[in-house]
């Protein structure tokens, strides 16, 4: 119980940028700062390997349309990270604590990671891609700051990750008549191109 609401707030973040929190939390075991991070993540590899990879997340994060396919990738990705990095947070291998505590990640990421990958949905409807530059930032910077204090006001980040996780979900339920309309005009734009290669395709008349 007393891991909990890191786990809360891990998953939380891990929903908008896993390999941030891994990276994150492993220097911030491997420098010292906590004895909350497990060995697992403070390993040099670990920390590399997530390090690479956040690299290339900041990059396709901020690219309108890329950071929606991108989301769409890690649909499964970024709840396995939760519930990997919850469960090492628990401790206790094999025990009920520990797979309390990676369903508690594993749920709470996969619904940040929704609520990210429909408020991108509903940003990529504008035409200028400065909104998906500041989002980005914001997230990168808001999942650094929370999981810091984390550390060492596990409560309070908790209660900040929960207000955040619902003010997203009541957002993307009001911009859902938004993202519907995007999604419609998708869907006819690959169909009128399917039909216009069709059309190109067919023989000349006689």
């Amino acid at each position: 119980m007393s891991v909990l609401p890191l786990v809360f707030t891990s998953g939380w973040a891990s929903g908008i940028n896993a390999y941030a929190v891994v990276l994150l939390f492993g220097l911030l075991g491997a420098t010292g700062v906590t004895d909350e991070v497990p060995a697992a993540l403070q390993r040099p590899d670990v920390l590399i390997v997530a390090g690479v990879l956040f690299l290339c997340e900041a990059v396709a994060d901020k690219i309108p349309y890329v950071d929606s396919v991108w989301d769409s990738v890690h649909t499964v990705i970024r709840p396995v990270a939760g519930a990997v990095v919850a469960a090492l947070l628990a401790g206790h291998n094999g025990s009920l604590p520990e797979l309390a505590a990676g369903a508690v990640g594993g749920s709470t990421a996969l619904l940040s990671h929704l609520v990210k990958a429909g408020t991108r949905i509903a940003v990529n409807t504008s035409p200028e891609p400065a909104s998906n530059i500041v989002l980005s930032l914001a997230e990168d910077l808001g999942v650094a700051g929370l999981l810091a204090f984390a550390v060492f006001h596990p409560v309070a980040a908790a209660a900040i990750a929960a207000t955040l996780l619902a003010a997203g979900i009541a957002l993307v339920v009001f911009l859902w008549s938004r993202i519907r309309r995007y999604l419609r005009r998708r869907r006819q734009r690959r169909e009128e191109k399917r039909m216009a290669a069709a059309g190109g395709a067919l023989p000349p008349a006689v």
